[in-house]
């Protein structure tokens, strides 16, 4: 059986996660089933109501239980948070090895990488077990490590202009 594609979307620009959304919508459209995990972004932004109302086609999955940026946090409510992160990475691996979606995104979990939450072996092994299911990876950071994990990797990157006067 084919390997589904995975897609990287990371650097410093914003538009990272829209992007990953929009090919959720894609995908919802023709008739696909996607699982959305969010990483390092407490509970999740505002907009997850909306998001949760486009059940069951899109399914959004947030682990964490602080409200607050993760960086904030004191080392203790960390490790309660990276415990919970972990979980959302089990659950990330089980939702692959069921098949359980045709795309899964995992938004900012290059972050997770970046914090040494998760190693780079270990998003390795959770990729390897999917079968034809597609994955979009979000995050700002990006390794050699990690690029030759991907089929396809899209770096975002804000350009300002100098604006006429």
């Amino acid at each position: 059986m084919a390997k589904g594609v995975v897609s990287i979307y990371a650097g410093d620009g914003r538009g990272k996660s829209p992007a990953a959304l929009g090919r959720a919508l894609q995908a919802a459209m023709e008739g696909k089933n996607v699982v959305i995990i969010q990483f390092l972004k407490g509970k999740g932004p505002g907009n997850s109501d909306f998001l949760r109302r486009m059940e069951p086609e899109i399914k959004l999955f947030c682990f964490e239980k602080s409200d607050e940026n993760f960086e904030e946090l004191s080392d203790e409510r960390k490790q309660d948070e990276i415990i919970n992160i972990k979980n959302g990475m089990n659950f990330a691996k089980k939702v692959l090895a069921t098949g359980e979606c045709d795309l899964l995104i995992l938004d900012e979990v290059l972050g997770l990488v970046e914090k040494d939450i998760v190693s780079v072996n270990e998003l390795k092994a959770m990729l390897e077990c999917r079968e034809d299911t597609g994955i979009i990876l979000t995050g700002v950071q990006l390794s050699d490590d990690i690029c030759v994990l991907a089929n396809e990797v899209s770096k975002i990157e804000t350009v300002k202009f100098k604006v006429w006067e």
